[in-house]
């Protein structure tokens, strides 16, 4: 298909989202659009230059390059009007006929600040659908902020949605946990090798395993942390080809299935 069809079915398709034609400063905006998605979907890239390249316009690449970027940086072009529809479109399809596996992950943008961003994995890429951006260090948001995004990723859901949540080692609070279990979400989150767990009244640490290249460990009905949140399943293993261990907590019922979805953390992050 030759970009300049692929730019009018994408156009056709995001103008079909309104329930009235577009006018004005929005027409404008949403042809920008059209013309930005066409090029990645042509492009295979998120570049400017490289989608520059691949959508049907006269004018120079140089020209189609600076026009892109205002819109990017637009204040004016909400989450809300021009991506939120395709989301929630996206979500809908489908959670119809898959679990959907998101990852949460922060990262440092502009003068000491974190964007918290929550991913679906979609084959080996990871979709932004929802963010934060706050003040602070990478490493040290609170629980709530983790929270808060939650509370907006659940909002856009579809009903009946079947999720998994992926979340790195500052995420595995228990307040975060208990949010995940009450909405019936499956989660794996890594945990650190201090963190204090619960058999029987008898307290340990991922430490005390002692573990191994090649070892697998998984120990089912733990209370986590101090405060003996559970039960959960925790997991120890040791890959070789990794030069640490990973620790990770979870309320999958097979510890197997869980590291394997975890895995997916590593695929879209080398990628």
């Amino acid at each position: 298909m030759d970009n300049r069809r692929v730019y009018r079915t994408i156009r056709m398709a995001i103008k079909q989202l309104f329930p009235t034609e577009p006018k004005g400063n929005l027409a404008r905006r949403l042809t920008i659009l059209a013309a930005l998605v066409a090029g990645i979907v042509q492009a295979r890239s998120c570049q400017l230059p490289a989608i520059a390249r691949k959508t049907p316009d006269p004018t120079k690449a140089e020209s189609r390059i600076k026009r892109y970027s205002r819109w990017v940086q637009n204040e004016k072009v909400e989450y809300e009007a021009f991506y939120l529809p395709f989301v929630s479109e996206l979500l809908a399809h489908l959670a119809a006929i898959r679990e959907l596996v998101f990852v949460i992950d922060g990262s440092e943008v502009g003068h000491e600040c974190i964007t918290l961003m929550i991913s679906l994995i979609y084959g080996k890429r990871a979709l932004p659908i929802t963010w934060l951006v706050v003040k602070g260090c990478k490493g040290h948001l609170s629980e709530q902020v983790h929270l808060d995004l939650l509370n907006q990723l659940h909002a856009i859901l579809p009903e009946q949605a079947q999720m998994v949540f992926l979340g790195d080692g500052e995420f595995d609070g228990i307040e975060l946990q208990a949010a995940l279990q009450h909405k019936g979400w499956r989660y794996v989150c890594r945990t650190a090798k201090n963190t204090k767990l619960f058999e029987e009244d008898q307290m340990f640490s991922f430490q005390d395993l002692c573990l191994q290249m090649d070892d697998f460990i998984s120990i089912p009905q733990v209370w986590f942390s101090q405060e003996g949140y559970g039960p959960v399943t925790v997991i120890a293993t040791w890959e070789r080809g990794y030069s640490h261990p990973l620790y990770l907590v979870t309320n999958f019922e097979l510890p197997g299935e869980a590291l394997d979805c975890y895995k997916k953390r590593f695929q879209i992050e080398m990628d």
